[in-house]
């Protein structure tokens, strides 16, 4: 391995060390906000059977997404927001 390489390494471990035990403050730190996916579907005034369908996923994916038990990923949150934002239309392009 490339010493320059190795030695950045190192210092990312050290970096990485410091920040855990809380005596250096991360340079950035991400926060990704959990989607009340019940209030989404509560907004759109479907049942969780029809919610399910209309987003293609499982009523028990649905219910442990409510249930806070799992989190939806990817494009599941990208059209949880589409709902949120604009559930009108949204529902329309889904064709509920």
């Amino acid at each position: 391995m490339d010493k320059t390489l190795f030695d950045d390494l190192a210092q990312s471990l050290s970096e990485a060390a410091a920040i855990r035990r809380g005596t250096l403050a991360p340079s950035r730190l991400t926060v990704i906000a959990a989607i009340d996916v019940r209030a989404v579907r509560e907004r759109t005034q479907l049942t969780q059977a029809e919610f399910a369908t209309a987003i293609c996923v499982s009523i028990k994916t649905l219910q442990n997404w409510e249930q806070r038990r799992r989190m939806p990923t990817g494009p599941a949150v990208a059209l949880l927001r589409i709902l949120d934002t604009a559930p009108e239309m949204a529902l329309k392009v889904l064709a509920v």
